[in-house]
């Protein structure tokens, strides 16, 4: 028997398919589909946060660029350049220090596109009946569990 994917909730192997309760030999999977669930709270909650996310990103940067314009701006009408060109470095050294701590924050962007932004079902066919197996709104597991069926129904149609 090989074992193609396994989680607390769902295994695939070479003779059936483990999922939420229910067994389904694969020798009884006649078709294997996936599609878009409805969306729920919490994806939707996940989209709304990575917005606020890439906002509190985005200004930061924004703000800094207005004040040196208007720095800038201001400089020229007073002929005073000096001031203008130490503020603007102490911006570049502060910006520069704060780099490192910009890894948590483009973590948590990163990881919140990994999980995606849709619920993922997986379906089959057994019999003639149509069964949902699976249904996450994390998509890499999606994807890896979706995977892992197929290898496993491809295997199962080789021996046949």
């Amino acid at each position: 028997m090989t074992l193609y994917y396994r989680d607390d909730a769902v295994q695939v192997t070479s003779r059936a398919i483990h999922a939420g309760g229910q067994v389904v030999p694969l020798a009884d999977v006649t078709f294997v589909w996936h599609a878009r669930g409805r969306t729920t709270a919490a994806v939707r909650g996940r989209v709304l946060g990575r917005g606020v996310l890439v906002l509190l990103l985005s200004l930061p940067p924004l703000v800094a660029l207005v004040c040196v314009l208007s720095l800038a701006w201001t400089a020229q009408d007073r002929g005073d350049w000096k001031l203008a060109l130490v503020i603007v470095a102490a911006f570049v050294v502060v910006g520069l220090a704060l780099t490192p701590f910009l890894e948590v924050p483009l973590g948590w962007l990163d990881r919140s596109y990994e999980r995606g932004n849709r619920v993922h079902e997986l379906w089959v066919q057994v019999h003639g009946r149509e069964t949902m197996l699976v249904r996450t709104p994390d998509a890499l597991r999606f994807g890896q569990i979706y995977r892992a069926v197929q290898r496993a129904v491809e295997q199962q149609g080789d021996r046949r």
